[in-house]
């Protein structure tokens, strides 16, 4: 049984050890999910502003992640080709969560696949995380890992 033929799925990858499980999880459970998938990498700009840098340099790491998530896309979205999954690869920038919802909510995906992290419930509820954030703030179903 197919349970989202045609639909829109994202599916925002960071690197990370669970959202690589994610995607193992995905593949493994692949013939529910033939639909495109749209595999996100979003580069955090707060994590890359540091005020002791000069400009020159800061173009210069921002070109570097633009390259490491370009790769870590492909990486990811080749996961998921070789099961046979039609996937669609995005590369944006700006505050993960944000962008996230955005792209969810104004390009009528069905369904967000993310991963959770796990740094603590107590951690999540007082300072919030991407995977809360987001649950809260699209207006599609959302699959945690």
């Amino acid at each position: 049984m197919v349970l989202l033929r045609n639909s829109k799925i994202l599916v925002p990858v960071d690197g990370s050890k669970t959202s690589a499980r994610t995607i193992a999880a995905i593949v493994e459970n692949s013939e529910h999910f033939q639909s495109v998938l749209t595999v996100l990498h979003v580069i955090d700009v707060d994590r890359l502003a540091y005020r002791m840098i000069p400009d020159f340099q800061v173009d210069m790491v921002e070109q570097h992640a633009r390259s490491t998530g370009r790769a870590l896309i492909e990486k990811q979205a080749n996961f998921f080709r070789e099961a046979g999954l039609i996937v669609d690869t995005r590369l944006e920038s700006g505050s993960p969560r944000e962008v996230i919802c955005r792209i969810a909510n104004e390009e009528g995906f069905h369904l967000v696949i993310l991963s959770r992290r796990g740094t603590g419930v107590i951690r999540d509820v007082l300072f919030g995380s991407v995977s809360n954030y987001v649950l809260h703030h699209v207006a599609c179903p959302v699959l945690l890992f």
